[in-house]
């Protein structure tokens, strides 16, 4: 693939999305990097990745949970870098508590970025798709998008919306160039993860690797974690032309812990 090929991440200045990010650049894919650090940290992180594989990058801290911002999001993606030929709907947010305390703004905020965001994103960036004849969309879920967990009402129906939406918006364009699909990670490993693992070991007085076990253990099967460059390998396939008939599908990376 092409360095003509421009793809928008959202969430991409750090985590799963930065994985992605670095993933398609690697494959020379120009890249559109988002993220809520400022605006000098993005440029920096932008520059790094342009030099380091040779693409162009650009950068934007656009607030999704404004529609008008996640428009001029993928508008300056287009100005910037001349297209928007993949967009990957990663960023998102979590908040746990039970149903019946579950804080109003945490819902609306949840709903907002993990949800709507997607849809905002896609209605802007898919008719761009369409007139160029070629268009991929890759949409984060989770596994959480699959089945639920306790004390995750916001999260859980977020997700489980996009993998609706990605079917909708996958049969609304099936026969103009452009796929649609979702990928639904369960255990990732990134820094966010890291506190709950140290947690376990500080409470239980073993070691971090054992404890990682333990707390991916307690859902998948297999108990080990996913990392962020996995799921950059998927987004490239899915990005692929062997992937051109693969749309409208919501794709498990979480160790059998749907299987069950």
């Amino acid at each position: 693939m092409s360095e003509s090929k421009i793809a928008l991440v959202t969430g991409s200045s750090s985590g799963i999305g930065l994985g992605i990010a670095r993933r398609l650049a690697a494959h020379g894919y120009g890249i559109m990097l988002h993220g809520l650090v400022s605006a000098e940290e993005g440029r920096a992180l932008a520059e790094s990745i342009a030099a380091e594989f040779g693409i162009r990058t650009s950068f934007s801290p656009a607030d999704l949970r404004d529609s008008a911002a996640i428009a001029g999001l993928v508008q300056q993606c287009v100005d910037d870098l001349g297209s928007v030929d993949v967009l990957v709907n990663n960023a998102g947010i979590q908040y746990t508590e039970s149903l019946h305390d579950f804080p109003e703004q945490k819902w609306n905020d949840i709903i907002a970025i993990n949800l709507s965001s997607v849809f905002f994103a896609m209605k802007a960036a898919i008719p761009h798709m369409r007139n160029s004849g070629w268009g991929r969309v890759i949409n984060i879920a989770s596994v959480h998008g699959l089945v639920a967990s306790a004390q995750k009402s916001a999260y859980c129906a977020a997700k489980h919306g996009v993998v609706g939406l990605t079917k909708v918006a996958a049969m609304e364009n099936a026969n103009d160039g452009v796929t649609v699909n979702a990928i639904c990670p369960g255990w990732v490993e990134t820094d966010l993860v890291k506190p709950q693992i140290e947690a376990i070991a500080d409470a239980k007085g073993i070691g971090y690797e054992a404890a990682r076990a333990e707390l991916v253990g307690a859902k998948q099967p297999m108990a080990t974690m996913t990392q962020t460059e996995m799921l950059g390998a998927l987004a490239v396939f899915l990005c692929s032309d062997e992937a051109s008939t693969m749309t409208g599908t919501a794709l498990p990376v979480d160790g059998a812990w749907t299987a069950q």
